[in-house]
């Protein structure tokens, strides 16, 4: 750090004012989760526990996997084994201490090649400056006046990310009550338990439209385990399919010979993906890529015949309307699955394809719009954590009082 702050502000090295204390282990079957104190792991509170081991205030500093993430407990406190914790001493405000470990980034000092990790003696030849205590309760003010006034605006700004949601099935609404090409248009058919249709569409269940429902099957119970080889079958779990979308952010492969013995689930592009299990559960997407893949249990493959449109089948099952429908008959199981049954019996509502295409159309052209708004909003939270770290940054160079 350069020594460029106000004349009173001495550098020190942070091991001279504060010791890093390991915490103690607490399997969780020991703890007592009815208790009133909270457990503290490296990621904050990981259960709770009649005892404690250190009063209030102290701070949690992460030693093992989220090294060098920092908590501030105000009750007394249990910080495991994977932490350290730092108790007050009369050289600081615990707070403006707080504020300051979070921006030396701790977790920059990490050495380990596996779990992450935070060696106290790296951390304790770090160069801190240390204002009069007066003025540390003056900094720490500043810094939370400015981020009070930050989390409001990332607040607003995250209401109108769900408002955007809420756009988005409001015209899925429209599309599937035939109002995005109907206009107010007479609902002559279709009426009763199903909800109502414009004239001319019907109620068909998925099975009469599909060609194959079916699902895959877990790579370990066939005998097979991930390979790292991008020639081989990729394998898509529900983790991949979200809404209306395809995500390979964590990609999986396995030898071709899966396909042998899963042949049903191999992937034909235009295929769409319906996940049948747990948070998941409804989304659904296309499979628009020419490779060998392949599926596991929890999605399923849905091969349409001519009479459906890929679109409009993926868009509809990402709607409420749909999951409103088919989730009724899950509602009072612990964990949330849809059976092959339950899906060929999905009850899709059914257009010419002309029309079809045209509600797609009609669809994608305001979920163009609604995506360039989220687009802007996830640019301005970024930008309000990085103005985060920036106030940060100049409380402890001696700029923000």
């Amino acid at each position: 750090m350069q020594n460029n702050l106000p004349a009173n502000w001495p550098l020190v090295k942070l091991g001279d004012i504060c010791e890093f204390i390991y915490g103690k282990g607490l399997p969780k079957r020991l703890r007592v989760e009815a208790g009133v104190y909270p457990v503290y792991g490296s990621n904050g509170v990981v259960g709770h526990h009649d005892k404690y081991i250190v009063e209030k205030p102290c701070l949690i500093v992460g030693r093992k996997g989220a090294a060098g993430a920092i908590h501030l407990s105000n009750k007394d406190c249990w910080p495991i084994d994977t932490t350290y914790f730092i108790k007050p001493n009369e050289k600081y405000s615990l707070k403006f201490l707080f504020y300051l470990l979070k921006n030396l980034r701790l977790n920059s000092l990490d050495k380990s090649t596996a779990i992450p990790g935070l060696n106290r003696n790296d951390a304790y030849s770090l160069q801190i400056p240390l204002p009069p205590i007066k003025e540390q309760h003056r900094i720490v003010e500043k810094i939370e006046e400015l981020f009070s006034e930050l989390d409001n605006g990332i607040e607003n700004l995250k209401k109108a990310k769900d408002q955007i949601k809420t756009y988005r099935q409001a015209v899925l609404k429209y599309a599937f009550e035939g109002k995005l090409t109907n206009g107010k248009s007479e609902k002559a058919k279709g009426k009763g338990e199903n909800g109502e249709l414009p004239e001319g569409w019907k109620w068909v269940k998925l099975e009469k439209l599909s060609e194959l429902i079916t699902k895959g099957a877990s790579p370990r119970w066939q005998g097979f385990n991930y390979i790292n080889d991008e020639s081989q079958t990729l394998f898509i779990t529900s983790e991949n399919v979200k809404e209306n979308y395809l995500e390979f952010k964590k990609l999986k492969y396995l030898e071709d010979t899966f396909n042998q013995k899963q042949k049903r689930s191999i992937l034909k592009r235009g295929d769409v993906l319906f996940n049948l299990v747990g948070a998941s559960i409804g989304r659904a997407a296309i499979y628009n890529l020419n490779r060998k893949s392949n599926i596991n249990q929890a999605v399923a493959l849905i091969r349409l015949r001519g009479d459906l449109n890929t679109n409009y089948l993926s868009y509809f099952l990402n709607s409420n309307i749909a999951k409103q429908k088919y989730m009724m008959d899950i509602a009072d199981v612990a964990r949330a699955n849809l059976s092959l049954t339950d899906t060929s019996n999905i009850l899709v509502p059914l257009c010419s394809i002309p029309e079809q295409t045209k509600i797609v159309q009609e669809i994608e052209s305001r979920f163009s719009v609604a995506d360039k708004m989220e687009q802007s909003i996830d640019e301005s939270l970024q930008k309000a954590e990085s103005l985060r770290q920036s106030i940060l940054k100049q409380a402890f160079e001696g700029k923000l009082v």
